[in-house]
């Protein structure tokens, strides 16, 4: 599930991007679809109905109906900023998870070795 929060920039954004995705051809859709989730954390899927398509009416019948809410440009990015520090921490424990039960190589840990061992090296020339 994406957001459901935008600031009034990014609602008009996402309106000229749903427009165009409807103009478009199969392709250029997918292209859309692949920018509203990844640059706007908007799935479309969040809130339409199924099988119908999803354009600039069914963006303001959503708003209009509560299911996105439009919010000040401060609080998005607070709440932006916050999802980044989420994500940043849950990867950083998923690494440490994966360090642990020896899926991957901790290369924070062995790249220091490697610059300990070469001084230890150019120490001893």
């Amino acid at each position: 599930m994406g957001r459901n929060k935008f600031a009034k920039d990014e609602i008009k954004e996402i309106s000229k991007l749903l427009r165009l995705k409807n103009a478009g051809n199969r392709a250029k859709q997918k292209i859309i679809r692949h920018d509203l989730r990844t640059i706007y954390e908007f799935n479309i899927s969040d809130f339409n109905e199924p099988g119908k398509a999803f354009g600039e009416e069914e963006l303001k019948d959503a708003i209009s109906r509560g299911a996105i809410q439009i919010l000040d440009d401060t609080t998005i990015a607070n709440m932006k900023a916050k999802r980044l520090r989420d994500k940043m921490r849950d990867k950083a424990e998923r690494e440490q998870q994966s360090i642990e039960n020896g899926e991957m190589t901790d290369w924070k840990a062995a790249a220091k070795e490697w610059e300990e061992w070469e001084q230890s090296q150019n120490n001893g020339e």
